[in-house]
């Protein structure tokens, strides 16, 4: 009896060693040394997945003063054990070269407000899903995973059950459908859809199943809005439980509540937390409504990213960790590392570079330019930090206002021989030797970045020759002549004409705009350069103002999919390269005001709608797409520079950075660089 007693003993005992041995904690992971421990998606893992995979159970670990940052959160209240402010199903992920440490501010610099922002909001971003670091796989962020039906008209997202929003609020399929019914298709808080909440111009219906489940149902097949979701700044959810209490379709007390604080409406609470468009960056309460924030119950809204604001000046921002943050490394670690980030706005490009050169910055990818390469370059060692040469996605492209308010400037610009002639007064090849060291391509705009197969090569060098006795030729022929004997040709009507190249060093190489300026003034058509701000460029531009439009343009084929703005009047949204403002404005209005476009325009927007919802690669496809490029590039509405590599910069204490593809705001800067997994060693 007793031996079968110790038997049963020595099995049980054997028993519980197989578990702790089966079950022991995870080894920590990374992808420089456990390539071979490959989930569903690359360099991330569900965490039941990494368990199985691993042969272990993830012990958590938090901050260790993640309380104190906490504390700095105006509204939130004291936390709970890391476990209950853990999704249930942690996206797991194996960090590039090693796990990190905890602490640190990441210093970083923007030019102003909204100018130059996306760089740094880019490494605290999140969305429901995210391209991978090879710019061709779309992984799981937000959504746990997501399914479409055969046809792309229903879109499923799966949410992490658990998940919360910074302040502790459960996170669910709510939040998406308030984002969408009442956010994004309200016109009282955002006055016109954009593209990429519609479906050929139709909008979508958004349907909670339960907490975890949401279903997008499309009124016709858009494949690329998973891809949207990918690269985009704008998020797909917004706290319910908070915006929804100002907003008076969910709270029949809005007003009231508003007024409480101070405000006169609702909505208007909505627009101070939310602002009044798409753009997740716009400033807080403590800098739109100073006198006002203490009466509201948070200085900004709730957020699913990974750092959060507890500072808005006019001079930067300063945020903390996401004490709620649903991502962890292999070693059960809650991300980010990097404790708080401090933004600094200095608009100043000289400034930016000095502050660059003397290691004073972590990291800086927007704004800077190859002609800044050489001294960046130069330095790199004495500073200690390093600079990546990386491929561009979008061209510096130059436009005419075709829909100029002043007529006699609107039938020059709106003549098709006026674009080609300006377009060979150009000197791409100066431009690529002078302003890009001559790293880069001179290159036509076709719409797309980089060209597709269906694009025929024609159109990368259509009129993008160097042929100034062209330009003269076809401006005479235009009847812009110089009757004045000063040396510069007047318009047709002889009045005298002067181009204003306004233009912001976060858009164009200065250099490039300074050789193009004069390259015209040597076909005789005078010019003045001008160096302005990003946000006085762009009220010009929305305004209708500019004589040229100049910034940078184009878009891979992904993103063309589920967003059709490059192609649309007026051909971009606020933040980027526009033209044909009044076409646009007939566009909107269905003919009422504005002025009414070419029918190859017409074609263009009929295009873009068939082209998103026809399986890419068939021959329909195909032929739709090469008829956008031709009718894109042969009227030159845009015309192309030189596309060039630019610089990416990060100082050497900040670790886990890792090799980037390309230097592009197209696939959202650090988005697939997963930037939570940043850690200073110093």
């Amino acid at each position: 009896m007793l031996i079968k007693h110790a038997c049963k003993l020595l099995v049980a005992a054997s028993f519980l060693l197989f578990q702790t041995l089966a079950f022991a904690d995870c080894p920590p992971a990374t992808v420089a040394g456990n390539a071979d421990l490959a989930g569903k998606y690359p360099q991330q893992f569900e965490l039941s997945e990494f368990q199985e995979l691993a042969g272990c159970e993830l012990t958590f670990k938090e901050n260790p003063d993640i309380a104190e940052l906490n504390s700095k959160i105006r509204g939130n209240p004291e936390l709970p054990p890391l476990a209950e402010r853990l999704p249930e199903e942690p996206l797991v992920i194996a960090p590039y070269d090693s796990i990190g440490t905890y602490g640190g501010t990441l210093d970083v610099l923007s030019n102003a407000t909204e100018a130059g922002t996306s760089d740094f909001l880019s490494v605290r971003h999140v969305n429901l899903v995210r391209y991978s670091d090879d710019l061709q796989t779309i992984v799981p962020n937000v959504a746990k995973d997501w399914e479409w039906n055969d046809d792309y008209t229903q879109l499923t997202f799966y949410l992490r059950k658990g998940h919360k929003w910074s302040d502790g609020a459960p996170f669910t399929a709510e939040d998406v459908k308030f984002w969408y019914d009442n956010l994004a298709l309200d016109s009282k808080v955002i006055e016109k859809p954009k593209d990429y909440v519609l479906v050929a111009g139709e909008r979508m219906t958004v349907d909670v199943v339960d907490p975890q489940t949401v279903v997008f149902n499309l009124p016709s097949p858009k494949p690329g809005l998973l891809a949207h979701f990918a690269t985009s700044f704008a998020q797909g959810f917004q706290p319910k439980h908070f915006l929804g209490q100002y907003h008076p379709d969910i709270n029949p007390d809005a007003d009231k509540l508003a007024q409480e604080a101070g405000f006169e409406t609702g909505l208007e609470v909505v627009a101070a937390y939310f602002g009044n468009s798409d753009w997740t960056d716009t400033p807080t309460p403590m800098l739109n409504s100073p006198d006002k924030v203490a009466n509201l119950p948070a200085d900004t809204m709730p957020t699913l990213e990974s750092h959060i604001y507890t500072k808005d000046t006019t001079d930067g921002r300063h945020l903390v960790a996401n004490p709620y943050f649903h991502i962890v490394d292999t070693a059960g670690n809650q991300l980010p590392y990097i404790s708080e980030q401090d933004e600094v706005y200095i608009n100043d490009d000289e400034v930016r570079i000095l502050k660059l050169v003397n290691g004073e910055v972590d990291y800086k990818s927007q704004s800077l330019q190859l002609s800044n390469g050489p001294i960046l370059l130069e330095n790199q060692e004495k500073s200690d930090y390093t600079i990546q040469l990386k491929p561009t996605i979008a061209i510096d492209a130059f436009s005419f206002n075709v829909t100029s308010a002043d007529e006699e400037k609107r039938k020059v610009f709106g003549d098709l021989r006026f674009r080609q002639a300006m377009s060979v007064a150009m000197n791409r090849d100066e431009v690529n030797e002078v302003a890009y060291l001559g790293l880069g391509k001179p290159l036509q705009y076709i719409g797309f970045s980089p060209a597709p197969s269906f694009v025929d090569p024609k159109w990368e060098q259509h009129y993008a020759q160097y042929d100034p006795e062209l330009a003269k030729s076809l401006l005479d022929e235009l009847g812009m002549v110089d009757t004045d004997g000063d040396g510069f040709r007047e318009l047709p009507s002889g009045e005298k004409i002067v181009l204003n190249l306004q233009f912001a060093v976060q858009g164009a190489n200065a250099k490039e705009v300074e050789i193009v300026g004069q390259n015209w003034s040597d076909v005789g058509v005078q010019t003045t350069v001008k160096e302005v701000t990003p946000d006085e460029y762009r009220s010009a531009q929305s305004s209708n103002q500019l004589d040229v439009g100049i910034w940078y343009k184009g878009q891979p084929l992904a993103i063309v999919l589920g967003n059709n703005e490059l192609w649309v009047p007026p051909f971009n949204n606020y933040f980027d390269h526009r033209t044909g403002m009044l076409w646009a404005e007939w566009v909107d209005s269905n003919g009422e005001s504005g002025v009414e476009p070419p029918d190859y325009v017409k074609q263009l927007i009929d295009d873009i709608n068939i082209f998103q919802s026809t399986p890419v690669g068939t021959e329909e496809s195909n032929e739709i797409g090469a008829r956008m490029v031709e009718n894109m590039v042969s009227n030159l509405l845009f015309f192309g520079t030189v596309l060039a590599p630019a610089p990416i910069y990060h100082r050497n204490a900040l670790k886990n950075f890792t090799e980037f593809k390309t230097s592009s705001y197209e696939y959202y800067r650090t988005y697939p660089y997963r930037a939570f997994q940043w850690y200073l060693d110093e």
